[in-house]
C-alpha cells in the first residue's frame, strides 16, 4: 500500500525537478532570442540534489545513474500528463509562415490540445543550433540506451522517409503510474497487452504431481531465486544468454497452467497468460507486432509470461511453397529471437513436444513432462478435491474408482464439482457413488469413451 508521506515525498521532488525543468527551458528561449543570460548554456542550470530522499522517483533516477540529460529527457515526456501548460510556449507561430516553429518539433494529440514533445523538442531544449551538441545527444534515442532497452520511453513511430526525431515522446504508462501514484498498476488485457494476469486461490499442498516433474519444476525455482546472483554477482552474463525457457508438455488436465500460477503466487511474481488469438493475425507483419508489444511490456518487469496451447505460434516451420509459408516462417524467427532476449521466465505449454519446433527446443533450458497421473496419484487428486463441508456415502470407494477410470486433474475436478452439484441440487451435502459415476460418465463422453 502506498502512504500518504510516500506520495508526498514523491510530489515533492518531481515539483523540484519541473521548477528546475521550467528554468532550463527559460534559458533556452533566452539564449535563442540572442539575450543576455545567466546561464552560457542550459547544461550549466543546477539541477536539483535529493540528498537520499526516499521518494519513488528518486530511488529510480538514483538506481539508473541518469544525469542531466536524462533526467531533462523524463521531466519533458511527464509534463504533459502533469502540467501540460509548460510547454504552451511551443505553441507560438512563426508570424511568416503561421505555423509553429519547426525547430520546435512537437505534435499535436488526437485529443490532447496542448504540445506533445518530439525527440526534436529535447534537441532543441538541449543543444540548440549546436549540431556537435545535437549529434552528441543521439545516443539518448538509441536502441542501446536504458530509456528504450528498459523501455522506460518509446519514440513514437513515423512514416517511412521522416526523421526519427518526429516521433512523440512517449514515456511507459508503469513509469508514469509509479512517479504519480507510486505504484505500478498491472496492464490490463487489451490490444496493446494482450494478456491476462494468471492467479489462483490454490496452494502447493492442493496440487498433486509426479515426483519427477516436480523435480524438474525445482530447477525453475531455483533459477528464479538464483538468477540475480548467477548472472551479475558471478558474471555469467557475459556468457550465457539472459531469461530461462520452460517447455510443459503433456495431456490436458495434468496440472500445467495451475503450475505456472503456483510458480508465480509462490515467488511473489505476476504471471500473464498470452491470448494466442489475438496475438496471431492473418495480416502480414501484423504477428510479429503484436509479439513486440508483449515482450516490449514485459521486459524488465520480472513477469512470468505463459503462453497455454502454445502450437499455434510455436509449432514446426514448413517447406516453402508460398508467400504465406515464408512469412510463417519470418513470424518463428522473430519469436525465436524475442524469447532469446526475454531476461525473464518465459512458459510454453503444449500436449504434444512433437508439435513444438526443434529450433525452440534447443533453446529451453527445461523440457518437463506432465504425465498421466497414475492410480495412487489419482487418488490423492480424489481426495483433495471433496470440500471438507461434504460427505461420501459409504459405499464410495475412491481408491477403487482411481484405480479403475484414467483421468486427469481437470476432469477429475470437473467431476467433483458435478458431483457437488447434484448433492446440492437434492438439498443434501452427501455425495453418492452414482454422482461420480454420472460425472465420470459425462467426462469420458467428451472424448468418445465409455466407463
Amino acid at each position: 500500500m502506498v502512504t500518504t508521506e510516500a506520495l508526498t515525498y514523491n510530489a515533492r521532488d518531481i515539483q523540484s525537478e519541473l521548477n528546475w525543468f521550467r528554468e532550463v527551458l527559460r534559458t533556452r528561449s533566452t539564449l535563442n532570442a540572442g539575450k543576455e543570460c545567466a546561464y552560457a548554456d542550459v547544461f550549466e542550470v543546477p539541477a536539483p540534489v535529493m540528498n537520499g530522499s526516499p521518494s519513488a522517483y528518486n530511488d529510480f533516477v538514483k538506481n539508473h545513474n541518469f544525469g542531466f540529460a536524462e533526467r531533462f529527457m523524463l521531466m519533458l515526456a511527464l509534463v504533459p500528463h502533469i502540467r501540460p501548460e509548460m510547454l504552451d510556449m511551443f505553441l507560438v507561430r512563426n508570424e511568416q509562415t503561421q505555423q509553429v516553429y519547426t525547430e520546435f518539433g512537437g505534435k499535436r494529440g488526437k485529443y490532447h490540445n496542448g504540445f506533445l514533445p518530439t525527440a526534436e523538442t529535447a534537441m532543441f531544449i538541449l543543444a540548440g543550433n549546436d549540431l556537435e551538441k545535437r549529434f552528441a545527444l543521439l545516443h539518448l534515442f538509441s536502441s542501446n540506451h536504458v530509456f528504450f532497452r528498459h523501455n522506460i520511453l518509446q519514440l513514437e513511430e513515423v512514416t517511412d522517409g521522416e526523421p526519427v526525431t518526429n516521433g512523440a515522446l512517449v514515456l511507459a504508462q508503469d513509469i508514469l503510474d509509479m512517479f504519480t501514484t507510486g505504484k505500478v498498476q498491472r496492464p490490463k488485457y487489451s490490444g496493446e497487452f494482450p494478456a491476462q494476469q494468471l492467479s489462483t486461490s490454490m496452494d502447493w499442498e492442493d496440487l498433486v504431481l509426479n515426483p519427477g516433474t516436480l523435480k524438474q519444476y525445482q530447477e525453475i525455482e531455483i533459477w528464479l531465486q538464483h538468477e540475480h546472483k548467477l548472472m551479475r554477482e558471478w558474471g555469467m552474463e557475459r556468457k550465457l544468454k539472459p531469461g530461462y525457457k520452460s517447455l510443459f508438455f503433456g495431456p490436458p488436465g495434468t496440472g500445467k497452467t495451475l503450475t505456472a500460477a503456483l510458480l508465480g503466487k509462490k515467488t511473489g511474481r505476476d504471471v500473464f497468460k498470452i491470448d494466442l488469438s489475438r496475438l496471431v493475425s492473418k495480416y502480414i507483419g501484423e504477428t510479429e507486432k503484436n509479439l513486440s508489444k508483449v515482450f516490449n511490456k514485459a521486459e524488465h518487469k520480472d513477469w512470468i509470461l505463459f503462453f497455454d496451447e502454445a502450437d499455434s505460434l510455436f509449432s514446426k516451420r514448413t517447406g516453402i511453397n508460398d508467400a504465406h509459408d515464408r512469412y510463417a516462417n519470418q513470424e518463428v524467427s522473430y519469436l525465436l529471437q524475442r524469447m532469446e532476449e526475454y531476461n525473464g521466465l518465459i512458459i510454453l505449454a503444449t500436449n504434444l513436444k512433437s508439435n513444438v519446433d526443434d529450433a525452440f527446443l534447443r533453446r529451453f533450458q527445461s523440457i518437463i513432462h506432465f504425465p498421466m497421473p497414475t492410480a495412487p496419484e489419482r487418488l490423492e487428486i480424489w481426495r483433495k478435491g471433496f470440500s471438507e463441508h461434504v460427505e461420501l456415502d459409504a459405499k464410495v470407494d475412491l481408491k477403487d474408482i482411481a484405480s479403475k477410470y484414467e483421468l486427469s486433474g481437470g476432469p477429475i475436478m470437473n467431476v467433483i464439482q458435478y458431483a457437488c452439484l447434484m448433492a446440492l441440487n437434492r438439498d443434501s451435502n452427501l455425495i453418492t457413488q452414482k454422482d461420480i459415476m454420472d460425472g465420470i460418465r459425462k467426462e469420458f463422453g467428451k472424448s468418445g469413451r465409455t466407463a
